[in-house]
C-alpha cells in the first residue's frame, strides 16, 4: 500500500489562484505565490489557508502540512487595497476576523511546517508565528509593522509574547524594527534556522521525523501545548477596524506618506 493510500488522489481546490497545492505522500504542501505584491495576503488567501487547516483536519492518513513561499517572500502581510478573487463570498462571512486562518492552523490536528524562505513581515510573521516547527533560511527578514498602520492585531501580540517574551515583544511591535534571521532565531521567533541552500533539506528532514511519531500522541500533544497559549482578543481588532486612527494608518500605508494621527 503506497503511503498516502488512505487520503485524496488530489488535493482540494482552496479557492485562491495564489495558493499553489498539492499532495506528497503524507504531506499537503502549500506555496504562497503573489510575488507581484511580494506575497501579500488578500483575504480570499486567507481564507484559503482557513479551508487548507478544515480540510487537513479531517484527513487520518495526513501527517503534517507545509507552508513556503515563493522567490524571496513568505508573506508581507496583508493587502489593505482591499482586493479579492471572490468579493461576494466573503462578503457573506459576518465576522471580519473569521476568514482569517490563524485559530485554524492551532485547531488543526495536524503538524503545520513553515518553511520560511524570505520576508515575513506582519500577516507573514503571524503565520509563521502559528506555525508548529519553523524553520527558516538565514536570508528571511522578520518585521511587525502593524502599529505603523494604526493596527492592534491581537493575533500578532499574544503569539508573538508567547514565542520571545514580554519585553522582546514589546520593542518588536512598538519600534517595528525588522530583525534578520540570526537575530529572530536567537531570540526564540523561530525555531531553526538554516543556511539558505540548505531549507528544502532541513524541511524534508522535519518532515520525516515528524511522520515517524504516533499521529494520535502528536496531535494531543498539539492540543495540550497550544492550550497553554491564551486566546486572541479578536475584539481589539474587530473595535478598532473602522476607527479614524486605523482608517487614516491604512490611508497613508496606500498613499506612500508618514499617517496624520488624529488625537
Amino acid at each position: 500500500m503506497s503511503p498516502a493510500a488512505d487520503l485524496p488522489l488530489a488535493a482540494p481546490d482552496l479557492g485562491s489562484p495564489h495558493l499553489a497545492v498539492h499532495l506528497d505522500g503524507r504531506v499537503l504542501h502549500l506555496r504562497i505565490d503573489r510575488t507581484e505584491r511580494r506575497n501579500a495576503f488578500t483575504q480570499d488567501m486567507y481564507r484559503a489557508l482557513k479551508r487548507a487547516a478544515t480540510w487537513a483536519d479531517q484527513q487520518a492518513g495526513l501527517d503534517a502540512v507545509c507552508l513556503t513561499g515563493t522567490d524571496e517572500w513568505f508573506g508581507a502581510g496583508g493587502d489593505m487595497s482591499g482586493e479579492s478573487a471572490d468579493p461576494e463570498g466573503l462578503a457573506a462571512e459576518w465576522d471580519p476576523t473569521e476568514q482569517f486562518p490563524f485559530r485554524h492552523i492551532e485547531r488543526c490536528s495536524k503538524v503545520w511546517v513553515a518553511r520560511i524562505n524570505g520576508l515575513a513581515h506582519a500577516g507573514g510573521l503571524v503565520l509563521a508565528l502559528h506555525c508548529d516547527v519553523t524553520i527558516a533560511s538565514d536570508r528571511a527578514r522578520f518585521r511587525a509593522p502593524e502599529l505603523l498602520r494604526g493596527i492592534p492585531d491581537p493575533f500578532l501580540v499574544s503569539r508573538l509574547v508567547a514565542a520571545v517574551g514580554l519585553p522582546r515583544a514589546k520593542t518588536l511591535l512598538f519600534t517595528a524594527r525588522e530583525v534578520d534571521a540570526a537575530e529572530a532565531g536567537a531570540m526564540g521567533l523561530v525555531g531553526r534556522v538554516v543556511p539558505h541552500e540548505e531549507l528544502d533539506a532541513a524541511t524534508t528532514a522535519a518532515l520525516d521525523g515528524i511522520a515517524r511519531t504516533g499521529p494520535a500522541a502528536r496531535a494531543a500533544v498539539k492540543k495540550d501545548l497550544n492550550g497553554q497559549l491564551r486566546p486572541a482578543d479578536v475584539g481589539l481588532f474587530a473595535d478598532a477596524i473602522r476607527s479614524p486612527e486605523m482608517v487614516e494608518g491604512m490611508t497613508a500605508f496606500l498613499e506612500r506618506r508618514a499617517p496624520d494621527w488624529p488625537r
